[in-house]
């Protein structure tokens, strides 16, 4: 099984708590973070696009970096790990992504792909005077596929004619092309997210769900499986998932007792309210399911919590659904978190048995000595 780290590019992460770890995001962060990942074998990174936060207590997401200059940027400092930026298709035309795409790949020697996202957070957009309008929730998948269309021909034949109803392309070029075949990912749930997913993407993202239970997820694996029969293309799932560990299962479970019970709720009130503007064509099940008040400290993406066995085991169990190559991880604490996984989870997982065990890093020996 893959594993891919869900960098920071946001402030604190993933968690919508005043009890988490509250930091802005920064280059030397991700940095850190992303060579500790290469260090342990770690498969790729990945960054998100977020041009407008949640506000509240802890102005969740009120601070981003921007995802191609970062990736740009990590490109130059790592060697091994693959590495993925998200373009908001919506505000960035496909002839000028192709040619950033280009050049990252060209920093990184090969190692580059593509996320694409639609956008569901209308004041993302509206705030710049760049959103289309509310009919946009039930034609984004239109728009996508156009958008990837273009891509991909000026990625394989560095020229585009392409006609359509959102692009009208003019012998468009773009030189020099990518060295590498450039992989792309889409997170879509609905049943056009899906569809687009089996037809022109590589990868497919969905949310793991709930606390411990890391199967749960297996209904969108097997709806993209179905999908792909109509497309006969290859397309696997790679599934979100938090990770809280610990020495042993209490601590661990007292940690994210400790994450929900400091909740930011005026930060929750907007994810709530943005997740509900779709109402021409239903959101995404990924987006609806971020709003769930079940455990929204962490947008309800599937949580492991517990011993490093205990979620040595659990990601294992992951890796049993069929159709599912891969896991994309985020953590309460990133730095300690991937030092964790790479120390003292991924030893443990017999899905990740093929991964040469490293020296360990000079900070974790001094832990363990102190």
């Amino acid at each position: 099984m893959n594993v891919g780290i869900f960098i920071p590019i946001g402030n604190n992460g993933w968690l919508i708590s005043e009890n988490a770890p509250q930091y802005k995001p920064s280059f030397e962060l991700n940095k850190q973070i992303t060579q500790k990942a290469e260090h342990y074998g770690v498969d790729f990174a990945l960054s998100m696009i977020k041009l407008r936060g949640f506000g509240g207590k802890t102005e969740f997401w009120d601070h981003n970096l921007e995802s191609f200059t970062l990736m740009a940027g990590l490109a130059a400092v790592t060697s091994k790990i693959k590495l993925f930026a998200t373009a908001a298709s919506l505000v960035m035309p496909p002839a000028i992504v192709a040619r950033m795409t280009s050049t990252i790949d060209s920093i990184s020697n090969g190692r580059f792909g593509l996320n694409l996202i639609t956008g569901w957070q209308k004041p993302e957009y509206s705030q710049m005077g760049m959103w289309p309008g509310d009919e946009f929730f039930a034609t984004r998948y239109r728009y996508l596929s156009e958008y990837v269309q273009v891509l991909r021909e000026l990625w394989t034949t560095g020229q585009s004619d392409f006609k359509g109803e959102h692009f009208k392309m003019d012998d468009c070029r773009v030189s020099p092309k990518p060295q590498a075949d450039m992989k792309v990912i889409c997170a879509g749930q609905s049943d056009a997210g899906m569809d687009f997913s089996a037809k022109y993407a590589d990868y497919n993202f969905c949310f793991g769900k709930g606390v411990n239970t890391p199967k749960a997820f297996a209904p969108a694996a097997e709806k993209l499986i179905e999908a792909t029969k109509k497309t006969g293309r290859h397309v696997t799932s790679y599934v979100l998932f938090m990770v809280i560990a610990d020495a042993t299962d209490e601590a661990a479970r007292a940690k994210w007792a400790h994450y929900k019970a400091g909740a930011d709720q005026e930060a929750l009130a907007w994810l709530t309210q943005q997740s509900a503007a779709d109402t021409k064509s239903g959101a995404d099940t990924n987006v609806r399911q971020m709003a769930d008040p079940t455990s929204a400290v962490n947008i309800n993406m599937g949580t492991l919590v517990g011993s490093y066995a205990t979620v040595a085991r659990l990601l294992d169990e992951v890796a049993e659904v069929p159709g599912t190559e891969g896991v994309l991880l985020t953590f309460d604490d990133f730095v300690l978190g991937v030092e964790a996984f790479g120390e003292h989870i991924q030893p443990l997982m017999k899905s990740r048995t093929h991964i040469a065990s490293p020296v360990p890093s000079r900070v974790a020996v001094e832990r363990l000595a102190a």
